[in-house]
């Protein structure tokens, strides 16, 4: 069974990861789609800009067919001139004017955000048709290659046009230059548009990953639980049917002595054998009237309420207990005034017998009762020198049925009912329990019951 729960949990979660796997996998892909539509939306604008780049190519190109037209010519009449086209080109006198014209055509249509933007050279190669190509630099786009704009990476930036383009009308017709440039745009705070735009989306997908992983948790505690409680009511079967079977045994043995005729012609024996089945008469009744009344719930229990004198009762019981446990010793430290409390002295009684009795079970040989009074509260503390509770195990302990087991064995004869009888009947009288314990340092029990 433990098995199969665990196969069950692994499958579960399995699948549960997968469905989170799938849906981040379809937000992603929305947002990449999504940056592609907000990117064709700025090229579309900027094309907007100038008649579709007309007048933005046409500014461009005219500054820059000059500037490389310029540098090619130094180029062809000095070889060595090779070195210093890059940084001339970079250093252009140009550079600031088209910048501030760009600007100010982008500010105007992104009105309600930054733009910023570059073109950068990639190519520049001259053409000798008596002779091989000249390449003076190919390079991948990088922003120090930026001839005009003011834009500061292109890490968050995209390309909006690419401009390859060739010149001619040297001096020298043998000669052709051919160059490329792109053009890159950045706009401010584009993923928080693009997050904006998903919203519905994210929030959406989050709702449904919690609604998800919180199905599968309570699904799994359910599913734990239900194996907790098949666990406690076999164990608590098969417990009774060993309480059961002896005064059964005993019974039918009784009866089978009882219908001899030895027996019967002596009156000593078959008195004896009578007295037997009586005792175990009595003691199934017993048994029964705990399962009955050990059972119930606080909201179930009707409590006779009294006047009732605290360290009163508490004597009678640690006498009644010394009685039938003489072997274990008894320390009080009772609080100096006999405090008056209004309660069930029946059901109080009970419970207490049952933790005393617990501690018992559990291997203690000396118990320390002490009350005390903390602002409207009675209190008692029976601490004992048993074998202790885990840490683990101490929030099941007032649960029906639960019994403290030792590995997957349970060494100590019960019902798993005292301790739950203690906490309904504490709870019926508006109070509490606590346990604290260590496993090889006994435990400690406060009972708090309201003093007014």
């Amino acid at each position: 069974m433990k098995q199969k729960i665990n196969l069950l949990i692994g499958l579960s979660t399995l699948v549960l990861l997968v469905l989170c796997a799938i849906q981040v996998y379809l937000v992603k892909t929305t947002y990449d789609y999504k940056v592609e539509q907000f990117r064709t939306e700025v090229k579309d604008k900027i094309g907007n800009i100038t008649n579709n780049y007309t007048d933005l190519d046409s500014s461009i190109f005219f500054k820059k067919e000059i500037l490389y037209k310029n540098t090619a010519e130094k180029f062809i009449k000095d070889k060595n001139y090779r070195n210093q086209i890059k940084a001339d080109l970079l250093a252009n006198e140009y550079k600031d004017v088209l910048t501030k014209r760009l600007r100010q055509k982008l500010s105007k249509e992104f009105k309600n955000n930054e733009v910023t933007f570059a073109v950068v050279v990639n190519k520049f190669i001259v053409f000798d048709n008596a002779a091989k190509t000249d390449t003076i630099f190919s390079e991948k786009p990088s922003i120090q290659n930026a001839v005009y704009g003011n834009l500061a990476s292109l890490d968050d930036a995209f390309m909006v046009r690419n401009y390859v383009g060739t010149t001619s009308g040297f001096k020298n017709d043998n000669y052709k230059l051919l160059t490329e440039d792109c053009l890159y745009v950045s706009v401010a705070n584009w993923e928080q548009i693009i997050l904006g735009r998903m919203s519905t989306i994210l929030i959406l997908s989050i709702l449904s990953i919690l609604v998800l992983v919180t199905l599968f948790v309570i699904a799994i505690k359910a599913l734990i639980q239900q194996k907790k409680v098949s666990d406690v009511k076999t164990d608590f079967i098969n417990n009774i049917t060993h309480e059961l079977k002896t005064p059964l045994t005993t019974l039918s043995v009784s009866t089978k002595m009882l219908s001899r005729e030895d027996v019967k012609e002596n009156e000593a024996v078959f008195n004896t054998v009578l007295d037997t089945v009586n005792r175990q008469n009595v003691r199934l009744q017993n048994i029964i009237d705990q399962v009955m009344s050990n059972s119930l719930g606080f909201e179930e229990i009707e409590l006779q309420k009294e006047k009732v004198k605290t360290n009163t009762l508490l004597q009678t019981i640690i006498a009644d207990f010394n009685l039938a446990y003489p072997n274990v010793r008894i320390f009080h430290d009772f609080n100096s005034n006999d405090t008056v409390l209004n309660l069930d002295k029946f059901h109080l009684t009970t419970a207490l017998n049952n933790v005393l009795e617990n501690a018992v079970k559990y291997g203690c040989q000396n118990i320390t009762i002490v009350t005390s009074q903390e602002n409207d509260m009675f209190q008692i503390s029976i601490q004992d020198d048993g074998i202790g509770i885990a840490k683990t195990k101490q929030t099941l302990l007032f649960e029906k049925f639960y019994r403290v087991e030792q590995g997957n064995l349970h060494n100590t004869k019960g019902l798993g009912l005292g301790l739950y009888y203690v906490d309904q009947i504490i709870k019926a009288h508006q109070g509490s329990v606590k346990v604290v314990s260590d496993l090889g340092k006994g435990a400690a029990f406060t009972i708090s019951i309201p003093a007014v």
